[in-house]
């Protein structure tokens, strides 16, 4: 129901919603419920990962539910504002021209609009993409914290590798260092993904029509996924590592004993 209330929220906040958006999004929603029903009603896992390991998954939907409201609430208050959307896209306007600077994601997402971009258009899509940010980057430094702070996912008990990332396949070549290359790979895509899809959308859109903004749920959904995606990664890639951290002690522990063991035979 949560998921189904997600994908629904922008056509129940955003005023003179279309009949067949309102279709498509009921199907969607519904499409995304089952899905998630199935998967966390199976006593087995089949493809999303730290299913075990709370609050990970939380703490990813609890950010992406944070975002899409409060970029409806910024979209409403266009056509009918209230003190709430007033002050959420006043907070936006400053988070988004305080992380406006030379090189920064969101300048590169500014640049992305084409030429003829009005003024207001160009404003809007800073504000969502400094709100989406933060809240990104607010919820990958909260699961930083519980992974130093916390010590994620010891705390609660032992962590099961094979119900927490089932699509990794424990028999392929040495565990820990193929979690490894995978937290590499993971923390570099989520570094450089804010600045590569703006460059690739830019690009692209000398060949194919760029995707139109001026649509507030295409802008929603595309702010939404520009943040989260790459956040998703870094934190994907960081519980990996400290996984293969966990890994790397049990196993030196292993040697030690064994050491010591062969030791005392020896004496």
């Amino acid at each position: 129901m949560l998921v189904a209330l997600l994908i629904a929220t922008p056509s129940l906040l955003l005023v003179n919603t279309r009949t067949d958006t309102a279709q498509v999004v009921v199907v969607l929603a519904i499409l995304a419920s089952v899905l998630t029903f199935i998967e966390y009603y199976g006593r087995f896992p089949s493809f999303i990962d730290f299913r075990f390991a709370a609050p990970v998954n939380r703490l990813k939907f609890s950010a992406l539910f944070i975002t899409v409201i409060l970029l409806s609430l910024i979209l409403r208050g266009q056509t009918n504002p209230t003190g709430w959307t007033t002050m959420i896209t006043t907070v936006g306007d400053g988070l988004g021209r305080a992380m406006d600077f030379p090189y920064s994601p969101v300048r590169l997402v500014v640049l992305m609009l084409p030429s003829d971009t009005d003024a207001h258009t160009i404003a809007l899509v800073r504000t969502a993409a400094g709100i989406s940010y933060m809240v990104s980057f607010t919820m990958m430094f909260v699961f930083l914290s519980m992974v130093r702070l916390f010590d994620w996912p010891v705390r609660r008990g032992a962590f099961n590798v094979w119900i927490n990332l089932p699509l990794f396949d424990p028999t392929r070549g040495d565990v820990l260092e193929r979690l490894k290359r995978d937290a590499t790979l993971n923390l570099v895509l989520g570094f450089l993904l804010p600045f590569l899809i703006p460059v690739a959308v830019k690009a692209a859109s000398s060949t194919i029509d760029p995707l139109s903004l001026n649509h507030p749920q295409t802008l929603i959904w595309t702010m939404t996924a520009w943040a989260f995606l790459p956040a998703s990664l870094l934190m994907r890639g960081i519980a990996i590592s400290r996984i293969a951290e966990l890994i790397e002690e049990k196993r030196r522990r292993a040697y030690a004993q064994q050491t010591e063991a062969k030791a005392l035979q020896s004496a």
